[in-house]
């Protein structure tokens, strides 16, 4: 099979990066200025469609030739730009970012091709970004460009060489890193769930424009109204600054704060004595600074003609582990609701009834906030079937480790925390329940529960909330030390595959484990295989001390903290929540396989949860959405899965 290595560089007046890749290609001033190319690494060519050449036909056809296998970096982009014009199919694509996230490596092409240390000739050019700026956006008209809102390619014949050069290189880079990533092949049943993905972020989903609208109205009418109370109350011309704030609260109360970050603000805010107007004016703050309204602008940004948000999802987001990353409106992390009449709410809100939201729900930024989720909706005709796992992680940890109690609380009647509560302080779970004193048990039991699997202690306790909750500090240790006692299979678990993890490391010999799991050891990456054969990458491993001085798995990655590309240490509870929430995220793979394959339209997914848009008179149920969701692939026999769901006609957290 011939491979065709493919970059465009394109023109729209529509801010990708705001509006997404779907609604950037819709729009009428779209169009591929550069087309460059390369078959089967050979010198790459350039075709210059800005300035009339043609794709020549055999290209054309080749881009709908199963038989050739079309290459790009970040290929939804090439994809899609490619579809306005021509005809080409998904499931011949191969995407080298994808490739790259699976690899443990980054996924932009310039941090990447320094990752793996190409030489400086075929690295991505520096250049690019002004590049693109000049040519591939709108410009500000002036006197010295004659007040022209776009620059062409004959406009700078110098710079548009270089473009031109840009773009080549562009594929060249992509070349040299699709030679180094097929030395670890992109699995199969990975490209198929990777086009499923591209069908989905196609497909996209319905937004309640009128909610949006409306919400948007209120909020800035709010802000208007608040920001004026602001500058009454302070004086200042602008309450928002910062350093305005904190030197008028200094002068006026004598506070000196160095921030005003949530937390500081929380803090002031919870002193009795503190200044009155003070209080006042950090209150306002915290209301200006409800972010709700952000996921609103962002859908009114990126919602496409057809009135549906499109490419939410980034595939592979979250490299290694391989789960799904939110794009655009972020569905990954949307506030949760807890209003009892959202259909009230949504009703005000579409009508604009600020005055009636305050009077029946008091703090209106908190029921716009809540009220986000309803913005997605089905088509007219249609209804929304939304299911999720039931504590799916808690699920897989105790499948892996064997731990037979949790697998027995799973098959029966799956109250998890009562049961660890049961299990931690030895008191019959039949106490544990509304009413009884024990009730306060489940309290520590789910605590736990949240924060212990992956080898947490007393930090992860107070991470998830325990001081919240009333626990004292005092307490924590011995509810570590209760869990732990209670879960020994998944304590042993831990230490066994940080144990594989450095003997592999080592000394280079493959281990595995009875649960389905395997170590293994090449040039390149310390990689561990789950039971449905993905495998997870660790690059560059060595064994070093750690913060503890104990020997322990080092890697190259992106630091979830800097941010940036360094040295990381793991240890065997990190490297277990790696391997649980990967196996989580092949059970959510394979139900959304399977749902697609049953005919079941999928608009989007969030974690564990899965939102079907399905017609009212399709006879489609949600107990069989559920049935189909739940059926295991082979390689997880007698794994306890479990699911649940709702119907609604808008989306919300049931």
């Amino acid at each position: 099979m011939k491979t065709l290595h493919i970059d465009l560089e394109t023109y729209s007046d529509i801010d990708i990066t705001k509006a997404g890749l779907y609604k950037y290609v819709q729009s009428p001033a779209f169009e591929i200025l550069l087309f460059a190319y390369s078959y089967d690494y050979e010198p790459v060519r350039i075709i210059d469609l800005a300035a009339g050449e043609q794709i020549p036909a055999g290209i054309v056809r080749d881009l709908n030739n199963p038989n050739v296998k079309k290459t790009a970096h970040n290929a939804a982009f090439e994809i899609n730009c490619l579809k306005k014009y021509f005809p080409t199919e998904i499931c011949q694509w191969h995407c080298t970012m994808v490739h790259a996230y699976y690899c443990g490596l980054p996924g932009q092409l310039g941090q990447l091709g320094k990752a793996l240390g190409l030489p400086g000739s075929r690295q991505k050019m520096a250049a690019g970004k002004q590049l693109i700026k000049y040519f591939c956006v709108p410009c500000t008209p002036t006197k010295g460009n004659y007040g022209r809102t776009r620059n062409r390619w004959y406009h700078d014949r110098q710079k548009w060489g270089l473009f031109k050069s840009y773009c080549v290189r562009d594929v060249e880079t992509e070349m040299e890193i699709h030679k180094i990533l097929e030395r670890h092949p992109f699995p199969e049943a990975e490209h198929f769930n990777w086009v499923l993905d591209q069908y989905i972020n196609l497909n996209g989903v319905s937004v309640d424009r009128e909610l949006v609208s409306g919400a948007l109205a209120i909020s800035g009418q709010m802000q208007g109204d608040l920001s004026g109370r602001a500058r009454k109350i302070t004086g200042l011309e602008n309450p928002n600054s910062v350093a305005q704030l904190r030197r008028w609260i200094q002068e006026n109360s004598g506070l000196e704060l160095e921030d005003l970050k949530k937390q500081t603000v929380a803090e002031v805010l919870a002193d009795k004595s503190g200044d009155k107007l003070v209080k006042e004016v950090l209150r306002i703050r915290k209301e200006l600074g409800k972010t709700s309204v952000k996921k609103y602008e962002a859908m009114e940004a990126c919602v496409c003609g057809d009135g549906r948000i499109r490419g939410l999802l980034q595939f592979y987001g979250a490299n290694r582990t391989g789960r799904w990353a939110g794009r655009l409106v972020q569905v990954q992390n949307l506030p949760r609701n807890y209003l009892g009449t959202l259909d009230t709410a949504r009703e005000l809100v579409k009508k604009r009834q600020t005055d009636a939201l305050r009077a029946i729900y008091g703090n209106v930024p908190d029921t716009l906030s809540q009220l986000i989720r309803t913005a997605f909706i089905p088509r007219e005709g249609n209804r929304f079937l939304v299911a999720d796992f039931s504590a799916i992680e808690a699920r897989v940890l105790s499948w892996l480790a064997g731990e037979r109690w949790r697998l027995d609380v799973f098959k029966t009647h799956g109250k998890i925390y009562e049961a660890s509560a049961s299990a931690m302080f030895g008191v019959d779970i039949e106490l544990i329940k509304k009413g009884n004193p024990e009730y306060a048990l489940r309290g520590k039991g789910k605590i736990a529960e949240l924060a212990l699997g992956y080898q947490g202690g007393k930090g992860s306790l107070v991470s998830m909330g325990a001081l919240g909750m009333g626990l004292s500090e005092e307490e924590l240790p011995d509810i570590v030390r209760r869990w732990r006692g209670s879960n020994r299979r998944i304590v042993d678990f831990w230490y066994a595959v940080e144990r594989y993890a450095l003997d592999t490391v080592r000394n280079g010999t493959a281990a595995y484990m009875p649960c389905g799991i395997a170590f293994d050891r090449d040039e390149d990456y310390l990689s561990i295989m789950l039971p449905g054969g993905r495998r997870l990458y660790y690059y560059k491993p060595e064994i070093r001390m750690n913060d503890l001085g104990r020997d322990a798995v080092h890697f190259r990655g992106v630091n979830q903290k800097t941010k940036k590309w360094e040295m990381i240490s793991t240890y065997g509870g990190k490297l277990t929540e790696n391997i649980v929430q990967a196996v989580a995220r092949d059970l959510l793979a394979n139900s959304l396989m399977n749902l697609y394959r049953e005919g079941f339209q999928i608009d989007f997914h969030i974690h564990d949860e899965v939102i079907l848009e399905v017609p009212e008179d399709s006879g489609r149920t949600l107990e069989e959405a559920v049935g189909i969701m739940c059926r295991l692939p082979g390689w997880a026999e007698g794994l306890p899965l479990n699911a649940d769901g709702f119907e609604s006609y808008y989306y919300k957290k049931d």
